[in-house]
């Protein structure tokens, strides 16, 4: 029997990492259908009708179908609703000249950051909420900066934390393992930070499918699981197997997904980066071995306009006007996940 390989398109497809899946699971690259593949030509050339000429290659395709359960019309909508929100939020822009200076300020109240790898070597991405304080934080940057941060790392995600993993793994990898730190989250903050959660859960479930592979909430706070219980109910089974809800003895499980000497000393494991593992961004992506140059370093669309790199002297505390609307698929709210769930 021969390998099972992506059914590709030459005009969009170029890639230089592994394309196929490391487990059979229908719909997934390397893994298609005949119906399934007709499928991705049906969108990928509805969009081309409806003058669409990038980010039309097979594996986007494919991220975008599976959301939508493989409803060619339902994709197709999802796509257009992306393309737009990209151009309206100045995403190929931000990813090339966003410079969040003020990150180390604000990981003092809220890390959130990407650190190496899981065991199947996907890579970590960790978020610490317990220390929010969106008063504190509004005085550091604005509720729009934060969000165009979030942005930018999803973007990074795509190219090129998940290429080098790929190409380190021997496989391809289109998710991450997310890890969120309840610890010191009580019902006091909830509500002061639920606009924001409210807006980043949207733009990663509308705006970046099937980009989630674990996610584990640690150190949850008495009565989260039962609540958790109840909204489960209304998620897709396929998302709810990805999520685990842990109290305090979280580490054996935890440490049975990533490796001791990848987690940070923080969660029980050995890493101790120098300056903190939190703003070390070390992984694969930073390996010349397993690192390329993202694709988007190259291109010059979008290079002539420059957005302004420094926090606003009014400092807002409220969401930006440009909104993401809500997806038609329910998913958990992540703080930042950049690793979109599906």
């Amino acid at each position: 029997m021969a390998a099972p390989q992506l059914n590709s398109d030459s005009k969009y497809d170029d890639y230089d990492y592994p394309t196929t899946s490391p487990t059979a699971q229908s719909g997934h690259p390397g893994h298609t259908t005949p119906e399934q593949d007709a499928h991705v030509y049906q969108l990928r050339t509805q969009l081309e009708q409806a003058g669409y000429s990038e980010r039309l290659d097979t594996l986007s395709m494919l991220r975008f179908l599976r959301a939508r359960k493989f409803n060619v019309n339902l994709a197709k909508q999802m796509f257009i609703d992306c393309e737009k929100w990209r151009k309206e939020f100045g995403v190929d822009n931000l990813v090339r000249n966003f410079d969040y200076k003020e990150k180390p300020q604000v990981f003092e109240y809220y890390p959130q950051y990407y650190h190496k790898i899981d065991k199947d070597g996907r890579p970590v991405y960790i978020e610490q909420l317990g220390g929010i304080d969106l008063t504190a934080m509004y005085k550091i940057t604005t509720a729009e900066r934060m969000l165009q941060n979030l942005v930018v790392e999803y973007e990074k995600l795509a190219d090129p934390r998940l290429p080098a993993c790929s190409r380190k793994a021997g496989q391809l990898l289109e998710t991450s393992c997310s890890i969120l730190d309840l610890r010191g989250v009580g019902l006091s903050k909830i509500s002061s930070v639920y606009g924001y959660v409210k807006q980043t859960a949207a733009i990663s479930q509308n705006y970046y499918p099937e980009r989630l592979g674990h996610m584990y909430l640690i150190n949850a706070p008495w009565g989260f699981a039962s609540v958790f219980s109840v909204i489960k109910g209304f998620l897709d089974p396929v998302t709810v197997a990805k999520i685990h809800v842990l109290g305090t003895g979280y580490q054996s499980e935890l440490l049975a997904q990533v490796p001791k000497e990848n987690l940070p000393k923080l969660f029980g494991g050995t890493c101790d980066c120098e300056g903190s593992c939190a703003l070390s961004d070390a992984g694969p992506w930073q390996d010349p071995q397993w690192s390329k140059p993202p694709k988007w370093a190259g291109s010059k669309a979008g290079t002539s306009t420059t957005i302004d790199n420094e926090p606003s002297s009014t400092i807002s505390t409220h969401a930006p006007q440009k909104k993401p609307q809500p997806s038609s698929e329910p998913q958990p709210a992540r703080m930042g996940d950049q690793a979109p769930m599906g």
